[in-house]
């Protein structure tokens, strides 16, 4: 297949994008490459995968020296005519929308972010595949549309009608707009609702980084809601072959889809939401514990309330991942943590 990523510079697509470029298919992966965080962090995925000029110039293609039939744009998706261009002159089998303003706290401070790129861009990006002929548009949702919803574990059926910040509200208004396309235009649409993604080369924004940064540097670490929180934490090689395994099977209606009783998981449209999380929440202090044990220093903790937009429990219901797909995630926690310890270390040498 020939795939567009999007937001091939951050953690997930760095790393789907060296897994299809090394499985065969044709990757043009995009990214702006903004200073949400360390933009050196970015470059260095980039280079990881092969980018040896760093200089990249806008809307001009880069080849990756360690995977030929890789190729990297600096692009914006606010860009609505340099995007429709690419599209139209790559005619793409498949798109993987991972580019996103992140985070949920951010979000509160700085909400135009949010509905210039995860709006205005998913709104340019789908707009394009529908006008591409894109067999498949597969897109980054978040466990975080759950909102206020208390029933555990999370289900795709749920109703996400109460999120609790514009981080989530952006997410979900993806899903919403992706069901209109494949409703008016039989345009095949997948949301991933992702939790808790972690694992090497993560985002520095992210607790185990933030963890594992401040107890080696002697600094406390900020324990919100005093400990009480748990956490669906997904290993980033688990996240990847789920989204790996939905690119390949594009969504078909649902025949016994029925709006007497409507599923929001699928529809008589080619289209539908998984959740991909580990299926196995873990409680935050015992997150902090492995992360003590695999570098062996104790943390100082700071312990602190809720923070605005959190939630404090995520728990992901994968049966029609596993049913669908015949996958399920399996990390074990003190595996991934051991995994991104090392690579820490490795990185900053530490």
């Amino acid at each position: 297949m020939k795939i567009l990523i999007t937001g091939s510079a951050g953690f997930i697509g760095f790393h789907l994008a060296n897994r299809l470029a090394a499985r065969g298919e044709e990757v043009v992966g995009i990214d702006i490459l903004n200073d949400y965080y360390d933009v050196n962090l970015k470059l260095n995925r980039l280079r990881e995968a092969g980018f040896e000029a760093m200089d990249f110039q806008y809307n001009t293609p880069a080849v990756s020296g360690k995977y030929p039939n890789y190729r990297f744009v600096k692009l914006a998706l606010e860009d609505h005519e340099a995007l429709h261009a690419l599209l139209e002159r790559e005619r793409f089998d498949a798109v993987c929308n991972l580019a996103a303003q992140a985070g949920v706290r951010y979000s509160i401070t700085n909400p135009r972010a949010y509905i210039d790129s995860n709006i205005v861009g998913f709104a340019n990006l789908i707009e394009a595949c529908r006008h591409t002929g894109v067999r498949h548009l597969a897109y980054a949702s978040s466990s975080s549309v759950y909102g206020l919803n208390e029933n555990m574990p999370f289900s795709t059926s749920d109703n996400v009608d109460h999120p609790i910040s514009l981080y989530a509200a952006s997410k979900k208004s993806n899903e919403l707009m992706a069901h209109t396309y494949s409703h008016l235009f039989g345009l095949p649409t997948t949301g991933l609702r992702f939790f808790t993604v972690y694992g090497p080369w993560g985002r520095p924004d992210m607790a185990l980084f933030l963890f594992t940064k401040a107890i080696l540097e002697n600094q406390p670490i900020q324990v919100y809601n005093h400990g009480d929180m748990v956490r669906d934490f997904t290993y980033i090689d688990d996240i990847v072959e789920g989204v790996v395994r939905v690119l390949d099977h594009p969504p078909a209606g649902n025949p016994d889809w029925s709006g007497k009783a409507p599923n929001p998981a699928s529809s008589k449209a080619p289209y539908k939401i998984y959740n991909i999380g580990n299926n196995n929440p873990i409680r935050l202090l015992d997150f902090v514990s492995a992360i003590e044990q695999n570098l062996g220093k104790t943390a100082k903790k700071e312990f602190l309330p809720m923070q605005p937009g959190d939630v404090a429990a995520t728990y992901a219901e994968v049966s029609d991942l596993v049913r669908d797909l015949g996958y399920k995630p399996e990390t074990m926690v003190k595996e991934g943590i051991a995994a991104f310890v090392k690579w820490y270390r490795e990185y900053y040498k530490n």
